[in-house]
């Protein structure tokens, strides 16, 4: 029980690590969307609903609602400052249409966060206030790792890699993994559930951008052929309707 106890805490911080990488791996987009005042094709999905699922881990980490979970509220409680931090820049810069979309989402996610919040603390106590909440948590962690799936669907499209980050899918992986195995450990499946899937959706992530890495920002290239030879094309034509007159002029003289 002792070094299951060690491993179960390893796991943990491990977690913690992989966790705060995670986390900060949407650094480098953020970083060029700000450049660029820009969202360009990037998704606000998926960091609106890593938001919500940094909201109910902490509080089901919480020691009144999970015992000996301490670990995963340190984590998710940073997680959740950083993600309103990306979310934040996301509607500074994104087009109306889309602003729209995202804040109408926040409001949504800020909503069931409250909802399980106060029924778990004002209707609920002991056993039945973790189920709640760790059903609450699990759901929506399922539903955080899997938001990067339109992103999949546009790499699969495009053949190209350049709007998933490579750090990104790794820490997913990382972060999924570590979690999972300390779910185990711990017996606590609404750890070990969501965090399976997730790292599961980690590597598939991994294996995309493996076979499409040579591919980033070949989408955009291929586009700037095409418009280049469209346009090479269009000259010539008029080149050779320019020809045509002087050709009957020529005839008509002889």
């Amino acid at each position: 029980m002792g070094i299951i106890k060690i491993l179960h805490t390893l796991f943990g911080i491990f977690g913690n690590i992989t966790g705060l990488f995670l986390f900060l791996a949407p650094m480098i987009t953020f970083r060029r969307v700000i450049m660029n005042r820009s969202t360009e094709q990037f998704s606000g999905m998926p960091y609106v609903m890593t938001l919500l699922n940094c909201l109910l881990s902490t509080w089901y980490g919480l020691p009144f609602v999970s015992p000996n979970n301490i670990l995963v509220s340190i984590i998710n409680g940073t997680g959740a400052g950083l993600e309103a931090f990306y979310v934040v820049v996301f509607l500074i810069f994104a087009p109306r249409k889309e602003k729209a979309k995202i804040s109408g989402i926040l409001f949504v996610v800020l909503s069931i966060f409250s909802t399980v919040a106060l029924v778990s603390m004002l209707a609920l106590h002991g056993q039945k206030r973790k189920v709640f909440s760790g059903f609450a948590a699990a759901i929506f962690s399922i539903i955080m790792y899997g938001s990067p799936l339109s992103i999949m669907r546009l790499v699969i499209k495009t053949k190209s890699v350049e709007y998933m980050p490579f750090f990104l899918s790794l820490f997913v992986f990382l972060c999924g993994t570590s979690w999972f195995v300390y779910g185990l450990l711990g017996k606590d499946p609404f750890i070990a559930v969501p965090n399976g899937v997730g790292g599961l959706l980690g590597t598939a992530q991994l294996i995309l951008y493996a076979i499409y890495r040579g591919n980033k920002g070949q989408s955009k290239k291929s586009e700037e052929d095409g418009r280049s030879d469209m346009e090479l094309g269009k000259s010539q034509e008029k080149e050779k309707e320019k020809e045509i007159p002087n050709t009957q002029n020529g005839d008509a003289k002889a």
